[in-house]
């Protein structure tokens, strides 16, 4: 099992930067991609961006070229670098791990993050 512990939301406003970070601690050898989705009230949970083992990252459309996702792997953290923020951005943030066997992908609690003026 992986447990996280995630910080760094809060309110911010708009244009303005947060930095999400989450660590993961348990079975954290499986873990092959760490990310952050976003759940908004009345919507469904969208994937913002995955980091995978390797380097390789992955952002929802909404927000390639302001967020930035990076792994600290001697931490066993990931970031969310979050510039110019909008009011659309708000929602919660959840950590993610995936791992090749069941249950496939893990969940933070989760952090709120409220952009408003």
């Amino acid at each position: 099992q992986v447990k996280f512990v995630e910080s760094g939301g809060g309110l911010v406003q708009p244009g303005g930067s947060l930095r999400l970070s989450c660590t993961a601690s348990g079975s954290i050898a499986s873990i092959y991609a760490m990310g952050w989705s976003r759940q908004a009230p009345g919507k469904q949970r969208e994937l913002v961006a995955t980091h995978i083992n390797g380097g390789a990252t992955n952002y929802a459309d909404s927000v390639r070229g302001r967020f930035t996702v990076s792994r600290d792997n001697a931490q066993n953290t990931v970031y969310l670098q979050m510039n110019s923020l909008e009011p659309e951005d708000t929602a919660v943030y959840y950590c993610s791990a995936r791992v090749p066997q069941y249950p496939y992908e893990y969940w933070g609690q989760g952090t709120q993050v409220t952009v408003s003026s």
